[in-house]
């Protein structure tokens, strides 16, 4: 296979200002978005990684597909329209409707959870889990965001993420990612207009 490294767009953990919750139960780190600069009224897609200290409800987001991986801490047990969900295995993604009322209860603590959101008429997104060595192909018309969840990641012999630093990869390109912990790997493909 060949190897083709197209641009990369770092995105270190350390640069991410925190975002206070409206209900006051946590913060947010916005890691990427689309389109750049968009909020939470106009976005296609968003990922972050959230604090979670306090239990309380999720903010609604009709029209959001969301997927929620807990990063660390005892978990948390979601109630999606009345059926309860445990989320305390730590790399195990829960899929859920932003349109859903959403409660969450936490488990014996505070925690962090990666978040992905994608507005369902506009964009899809696929998330994978990668612990081994693996290629990573950017095709055309997607866009792949590497996170780094646990221990440290390099891409292409030449980029080292460490704890939540992320990457960005917009242009078609292989390239090849050797994890030493787990690094969440999202491949998104935006909708044409």
């Amino acid at each position: 296979m060949t190897n083709s490294t197209g641009p990369v767009q770092l995105l270190r953990a350390a640069e991410r200002p925190a975002t206070a919750w409206r209900n006051g139960g946590g913060v947010t780190r916005e890691v990427a978005g689309y389109p750049a600069g968009s909020g939470l009224d106009d976005f296609q897609w968003r990922v972050s990684l959230a604090d979670v200290g306090s239990p309380g409800p999720f903010s609604a987001f009709p029209g959001v597909d969301r997927v929620i991986t807990l990063v660390e801490g005892p978990g948390m047990a979601l109630t999606v329209d009345g059926t309860e969900h445990v989320v305390d295995a730590p790399f195990r993604p829960f899929a859920f409707s932003g349109d859903a009322a959403t409660d969450c209860r936490l488990l014996g603590g505070p925690l962090v959870d990666f978040n992905v959101m994608t507005r369902r008429d506009r964009a899809t997104a696929e998330l994978a889990l990668a612990t081994e060595p693996r290629p990573l192909v950017v095709a055309a018309g997607t866009t792949v965001l590497l996170v780094c969840l646990s221990g440290t990641a390099t891409l292409d012999d030449a980029t080292t993420l460490t704890r939540y630093d992320a990457a960005l990869l917009t242009a078609p390109a292989t390239h090849t990612l050797h994890p030493a912990g787990t690094t969440a790997v999202l491949t998104v493909r935006v909708s044409a207009d």
